[in-house]
């Protein structure tokens, strides 16, 4: 496994970070298997974990404890966790990224997470309540406090990292480390603005969605019959109806790139998560196994090099910069989700009041 250094941070990461979305009761429930699935992917070299607080309602986070129980396992890992979303209840001024928010859910993570200190603690989305002095100000205090080493920011659009480093510099207040965007072979926007961005800034990049929510996994094929009635289908079935026309756009990517997986000598899935950790803003891709089979099948291909040809060929598939599978459906700027944003009152819009 090869180490990159994360960001600014000097702390050495493994080119592949083991992401924890799909334990806990979204996935897989067992917590001794999943506990073993960790172990599994630190004994062969993965040292970066990354979680959050909302993956099972915290459930996610106390297997990771348990995983990381062994001082030694510990102090050898590199434990990423994430706030934003509500968590734990119902009720006014639960998530989001206020001082307030930010000091409740960390205190949270540290207990079910079982230690006293998070490496990287990253704001999930961006919060367009908040003004982001806040919230780096209240990060800025968490590693002051030792409670986290580093902070980073996650499916931020290119304004709002700008926005954020901006502030940093004019407050003189620590600043976002890290970026943890949406990236695979169907998902290439952030090519356009957000991964040179990171370069600019020196940021750590983890990219999350490799297999673009299974339709780099060759679990969804042109002239399947899909089930739009279980798992991420029946959530979002306008992202995976065969009949819609943008979809049929990504099934036949799929069937190019399968093919030209074949030639090369490698699974679908293998080539995806190569082609994500090939970009030179990538510092760790993000895997996110609910199974051994799945953790075994990703790491079979962790040495595979991607020449300029096959990459080439990748990009007359989809080209650079190009979104056919938007991966980050779960956050949508205020500005396209709040009309009152986009309308002027009723009284203003005409141009005459004549």
């Amino acid at each position: 496994m090869r180490y990159r250094v994360l960001g600014g941070t000097g702390v050495e990461v493994s080119a592949y970070c083991l992401g924890t979305m799909m334990f806990g009761s979204v996935g897989n429930p067992d917590h001794a298997d999943a506990v073993r699935i960790i172990h599994s992917a630190l004994d062969r070299g993965i040292n970066f974990v990354d979680t959050a607080d909302m993956y099972s309602a915290g459930e996610s986070e106390e297997i990771v404890g348990k995983a990381l129980r062994d001082p030694r396992r510990r102090d050898e890992t590199v434990l990423a966790t994430k706030v934003y979303f509500p968590v734990g209840g119902d009720g006014p001024a639960r998530g989001g990224l206020s001082r307030r928010w930010i000091v409740r859910a960390v205190e949270a993570s540290l207990a079910r997470l079982g230690t006293d200190r998070i490496d990287l603690y990253q704001v999930h989305r961006p919060d367009h309540r908040t003004d982001v002095e806040e919230t780096l100000d209240a990060l800025g205090d968490l590693v002051t406090q030792g409670k986290i080493r580093a902070f980073g920011c996650s499916t931020f659009p290119a304004e709002r990292i700008v926005e954020a480093h901006a502030v940093a510099e004019r407050r003189g207040l620590r600043r976002f480390r890290t970026e943890q965007p949406p990236y695979s072979l169907l998902a290439r926007g952030v090519e356009t603005a957000v991964l040179p961005l990171a370069q600019r800034y020196g940021m750590g990049v983890l990219t999350w969605a490799p297999l673009a929510s299974g339709y780099l996994s060759g679990a969804y094929r042109k002239g399947r019959e899909v089930d739009l009635s279980r798992g991420r289908a029946a959530i979002t079935p306008h992202r995976f109806d065969p009949a819609l026309p943008e979809n049929v756009a990504k099934l036949d990517a799929v069937e190019r790139l399968a093919l030209l997986a074949e030639e090369i000598g490698c699974s679908l899935p293998e080539l995806a998560v190569a082609f994500a950790a090939a970009h030179p803003a990538v510092t760790s891709v993000i895997l996110g196994p609910r199974t051994m089979e799945q953790l075994d099948g990703l790491l079979k291909g962790a040495a595979l090099v991607l020449d300029d040809d096959v990459l080439d060929r990748i990009d007359a598939i989809v080209p650079p910069g190009t979104d056919l599978y938007r991966a980050d459906g779960v956050w949508r700027p205020a500005s396209l989700t709040e009309p009152s944003l986009r309308r002027r009152p009723l009284g203003e819009r005409a141009a005459s009041d004549a």
